[in-house]
């Protein structure tokens, strides 16, 4: 039940770009869409729903009011918040709280299809699905009921696929899977090239699951067994080295498949009794095993720097806040309404949280220690050694309240006397990308993407942000200018400035600054002490070599993490600027560039009255962008309706290029005809004139296009406002309007 608001609460106070994320993403909507409730409205509604849980039990040392106070506090001051789902329906009729699940993959017709089921339902919740297709039979084997031949995994996850694009989570979110396969399936070499064309699988992360003896036979350049799941026998052997050549070749090319070592996760499963860790959450950093489900939450350790203290940090506050954010996560676990008996189940069997951080790149540049820096691993380490430990203390004490999570007996900690616990897991760094947004901070233990860039506002007015935390070392060291600002927009780094400090080049830098193997370094130092994964994305300059791809996956290997995500920039077809150098860099890549259409795509028909009549408008999209558009003209004759075809070949030939709407409207708009018409706020002038209003009203919202060039790069626009995406956490982000691929 929820807690009457107190009168007296405290005003949230969010950066204007969280509160146009939080509006638009989060608060509760009335019929028309319009928010029906305040920013103050929605945290007390989260905060006093998750502590009405305290009430369940007599024993608690606290108070379901006073709870609701600290859970509203932690979240209006950016210190803790909880994963977008439990933001958006935690006191709602929804009531699914959980980000990520994941479901069996059955090798029947039945256990296929329920899988697709239960995924839509969970999609619909405002969750993720994570699927090993390892079970299911290789291409060409026998069926045994039918006397046919399987279709393989491949064929079936397109079907995973395509039930997920038809799928809106919640009106606010789009359905995001994982996918994984065993490296010794018999289909592992059509699986690590599926994703070569970017039209297929577009609602998927794919990753192989690589064993230990892979690993051995890849260092020893020896040949392995492929093996039918079905039977257990083999199905014929390949060299390792040219598997994990393939893996790495294909990650160069577009940034999939990922990795993640199978055989390490499944030694840190808390609960071997109840089976074998299969497959991940959509971004890798949560293994579950099937049907289980997990709460996440983040610590934002840009607010714990304190300068009194001896090394910058408040590791008192800290405590306080882990000890919160568990009780708040374990709370969670009894709120939600999960949306299938099995898995409500499974989650109160084993009580997993993940607490994470975010936040960690800005305070680094508070205790001005470079991000690519031996004295960062030390820090990250012992923040997150000291989580964990905290983290631990504080399910220890709710197992004293509440009792240990069920299978505490079976567990490795049941059978090793360590406990008990309330919770079989309790740490995750999860990605932030729309938390970090809210918090005002940077992603999770990503560096900044960029330290200054150009926000295109209304208008056509430009708009220039920078970190704040750069802002003030610029201020501080007598560097600050407009000029400067604008310069290091242009590329979003200063290390081409050789006029600023070095001191201050040394510390501020990005994610493209830094030398992949500090990526790397850092998820491992972070992984060491996280008693799940770590989502960290290991960004590369388009220059990057295959070699240095190959690097970091033995590295990643080498160093403990329990999997790992690469991603060459520009890699992307859509990235690609076909001009100057990047044309250079790119003639491995097919200089046509033009995306192949799917079997199916789907999109709307639009009416619009012109002088020439009614014309119909087709547009099909393809991840919530333009595709192709069809225009037929009516009672026009055959001159008309021809050069209203060619108008639509020509539009979508642009847009399968990956040539943005904001271009084809530029280039349509305003073009004369014989019959212009009024049509609301405007003149429509001409058949192409009412193409770009269509294109402009459903795309572009009248706000310009900021597309980010750098390097000769053009890297993508977000779909929904138009501004640059950020691939950071393993996903693509909008750091404008909170819009992500993976949900």
């Amino acid at each position: 039940m929820k807690l009457p608001m107190p009168t007296d609460l405290a005003d949230p106070e969010v950066p204007i770009n969280a509160e146009v994320v939080l509006k638009k993403r989060y608060l509760r909507k009335d019929k028309s869409g319009a928010p029906k409730e305040t920013l103050k409205e929605m945290y007390w509604r989260v905060a006093s729903a998750i502590a009405a849980e305290e009430k369940k039990y007599k024993d608690s040392s606290c108070t379901a009011k006073d709870l609701a106070r600290d859970f509203y506090d932690l979240m209006i001051q950016g210190r803790f918040l909880p994963n977008s789902p439990t933001l958006m329906n935690a006191g709602t009729d929804l009531g699914q709280l959980a980000a990520c699940f994941v479901l069996p993959v059955e090798d029947s017709m039945d256990g296929i299809f329920d899988a697709v089921k239960n995924a839509a339902i969970i999609h619909k919740s405002g969750g993720g699905t994570g699927f090993s297709f390892s079970r299911l039979r290789p291409e060409g084997s026998r069926v045994g009921s039918t006397g046919g031949v399987a279709s393989g995994p491949i064929s079936f996850m397109k079907i995973f696929n395509t039930a997920t694009e038809q799928v809106k989570q919640g009106g606010t979110r789009r359905g995001a899977n994982m996918g994984i396969l065993r490296v010794d399936h018999p289909d592992i070499l059509k699986f690590v090239s599926a994703k070569k064309r970017e039209s297929e699988l577009n609602n998927f992360n794919i990753s192989v699951a690589l064993t230990e003896d892979f690993m051995k036979a890849v260092e020893n350049n020896d040949d392995y067994d492929l093996i039918a799941p079905h039977t257990g026998k083999s199905k014929g052997k390949l060299n390792a080295r040219e598997v994990f050549n393939l893996l790495v070749q294909n990650a160069w090319e577009s940034g999939d498949p990922g990795i993640v070592f199978l055989d390490r996760i499944n030694r840190d499963n808390p609960t071997p009794a109840q089976g074998e860790i299969e497959s991940t959450n959509p971004c890798g950093e949560q293994p579950l095993l099937p049907y289980e489900a997990c709460n996440l939450g983040s610590i934002n350790l840009s607010l714990l720097h304190d300068p009194q203290t001896k090394d910058g940090v408040d590791w008192e506050e800290l405590a306080r806040i882990v000890h919160l954010s568990v009780r708040f996560l374990d709370n969670v676990i009894d709120a939600s309404r999960y949306p299938l008996d099995s898995i409500a189940e499974k989650v109160r069997t084993n009580r997993k949280i993940g607490l994470g951080v975010m936040g960690w790149a800005d305070l680094l540049f508070l205790l001005n220690i470079p991000y690519n820096s031996q004295e960062a691993l030390n820090l990250g380490e012992r923040m997150m050694k000291f989580i964990q430990a905290e983290s631990k203390s504080a399910s220890k004490l709710l197992a004293a309240e509440r009792g240990a999570f069920p299978a505490y007996g079976e567990s490795t900690f049941g059978k090793s006397n360590l406990g008990p616990y309330r919770n079989a897991t309790t740490t995750t760094i999860a990605p932030t990308g729309t938390l970090s947004i809210i918090a005002g901070c940077s992603s999770g233990i990503e560096p900044v993407f960029a330290l200054s860039f150009t926000r295109n506002v209304m208008d056509g007015e430009e708009l220039v942000e920078t970190n704040p935390h750069f802002e003030a070392a610029l201020r501080e060291t007598d560097s600050y200018s407009k000029v400067l600002l604008g310069e290091v927009a242009k590329k979003g780094s200063v290390q081409h400035l050789d006029h600023l400090p070095e001191s201050l080049r040394r510390v501020y830098v990005t994610s493209h600054d830094i030398e992949p193997s500090w990526h790397l370094k850092m998820q491992a130092a972070f992984q060491k002490h996280t008693d799940n994964a770590v989502s960290k994305t290991v960004n590369l300059p388009h220059s990057a070599s295959v070699e240095d791809i190959r690097s970091i996956y033995w590295m990643a290997y080498e160093q403990g993490c329990k999997g790992v995500t690469v991603y060459r920039d520009g890699c992307k077809a859509s990235q690609v600027l076909c001009t100057g150098d990047a044309q250079d860099k790119k003639k491995d890549k097919d200089e046509k560039n033009v995306r192949e259409r799917p079997d199916v795509v789907y999109g709307f028909t639009q009416r619009v009255s012109t002088g020439l009549g009614h014309l119909y408008l087709t547009i099909n999209e393809e991840n919530g962008r333009p595709f192709e558009v069809f225009a037929t003209i009516g009672k026009s004759g055959h001159s008309i309706t021809a050069k209203a075809e060619a108008i639509g070949r020509l539009v979508s030939l642009a847009f399968r290029s990956g040539v943005h709407p904001r271009e084809v409207v530029e280039q349509l708009e305003g073009i004369g005809g014989e019959h212009p018409v009024f049509r609301e706020k405007g003149l429509l002038k001409s058949i192409p004139d009412a193409v770009a209003w269509v294109l402009r009203t459903r795309y572009l919202s009248d706000t310009p296009i900021n597309q980010s060039e750098s390097n000769g790069l053009v890297r993508p626009a977000c779909p929904e406002c138009g501004a640059t995406l950020v691939f950071e956490e393993g996903c693509h982000i909008c750091k404008d309007c909170g819009y992500t691929k993976c949900g």
